[in-house]
């Protein structure tokens, strides 16, 4: 994944852009995005030349590339490293299994996936719908200490993958790896908030899909659980930091980078299938072209039109056991924009 300030920069000079045009044309479009895959959409034409989605540029050139996506039934296992208190794990679940939880109210999670869905290998198979939890293990002990390099990662893998209960799961299988606030990684809070790859036969016996991701709470809040958190420098203007939908900034946070990194990991699992650049080992992904958006007119710093419960909690989307979430939206391969199921038609 590029670094945080790179992709910042990058995402600023697609919406400058797509901002610029839709001003000078005098109005600005947005579409909700609830569709189905097998049902045509609208064709273009019904809107003006000068209508132009969030995030949409023709400066982004999202490619296949020819790797795999999971289209078979994913497996998630989890790996809870260190210490981790039962509710905030609890909520991170709630949000897994939203995925394919088609009892939400709309705009779900699951509606959000169907994005992710989108997405297809050379034989056409989309990226699956069905997402399980299928295992848990906890490293309490800290087994590779309470510093992590990208490489000791694959170790506290192959630490799970070893014990009696946690399976290795090379065909359905991808490996969530959930460190607490005590955990730093190299390059946290400065260049990455999460990352994906997979594993190395060398390390753990096989090539496995797998995620990264921090509690930034105690860390750097400001960074990776922004909106509920704002740096200094915006203190004193700007928007301000926005209330998570479940009380915790930090596992709040995290949820929205498990949906970013997830989306990702679900369609460029090798690094070698949906991405823009023509540098496999700095990839620009699904989520990260639409990074900071979570509603329509989001830009420059505004995350876009979201919604807010009776005291006022910030969410976009709903999820089972009534759970609510702040989801970044993920670039649609339809519509060539940023796509989330909370978008509000402004016409």
């Amino acid at each position: 994944m590029s670094p945080l300030q790179s992709l910042l920069l990058f995402l600023s000079i697609i919406l400058l852009f797509s901002l610029a045009v839709s001003e000078q044309n005098g109005d600005f479009q947005t579409l909700n995005t609830k569709f189905n895959p097998k049902i045509p959409l609208p064709p273009l034409r019904t809107l003006s030349s000068s209508k132009r989605f969030e995030g949409s540029s023709d400066l982004v050139k999202l490619k296949y590339h020819m790797g795999p996506v999971l289209s078979s039934p994913i497996n998630i296992y989890l790996i809870w490293y260190g210490n981790w208190a039962r509710p905030h794990k609890q909520l991170i679940k709630d949000f897994l299994l939203s995925i394919s939880d088609t009892t939400a109210p709309h705009p779900s999670v699951s509606d959000w996936w169907r994005t992710v869905s989108l997405y297809t290998d050379q034989t056409g198979a989309n990226i699956s719908n069905s997402v399980s939890i299928a295992g848990e293990y906890a490293d309490r002990r800290y087994s590779n200490g309470k510093h992590l390099t990208r490489l000791s990662i694959q170790d506290v893998i192959a630490t799970a993958v070893r014990s009696k209960p946690f399976p290795v799961d090379h065909r359905k299988g991808i490996y969530l790896v959930l460190t607490a606030e005590d955990v730093t990684m190299d390059e946290y809070c400065r260049a990455v908030c999460g990352f994906h790859y997979f594993t190395f036969p060398s390390k753990v016996g096989y090539t496995l899909p797998y995620a990264w991701v921090g509690n930034s709470g105690t860390q750097c809040p400001e960074v990776c659980a922004y909106p509920f958190a704002v740096p200094e420098y915006m203190a004193g203007g700007g928007p301000g930091k926005l209330t998570p939908p479940n009380g915790n900034v930090g596992v709040d946070g995290m949820v929205s980078v498990i949906a970013h990194e997830l989306a990702e990991l679900s369609s460029n699992p090798l690094v070698n299938a949906w991405y823009a650049g023509e540098d496999p080992t700095a990839p620009t992904e699904i989520g990260d072209l639409c990074e900071g958006l979570y509603g329509t007119g989001g830009g420059g710093g505004y995350i876009g039109e979201v919604m807010k419960d009776k005291v006022g909690r910030t969410f976009n989307l709903n999820g089972l056991r009534n759970r609510k979430f702040l989801i970044q939206w993920v670039w649609s391969p339809i519509l060539n924009a940023c796509a989330g199921p909370n978008a509000i038609d402004l016409n």
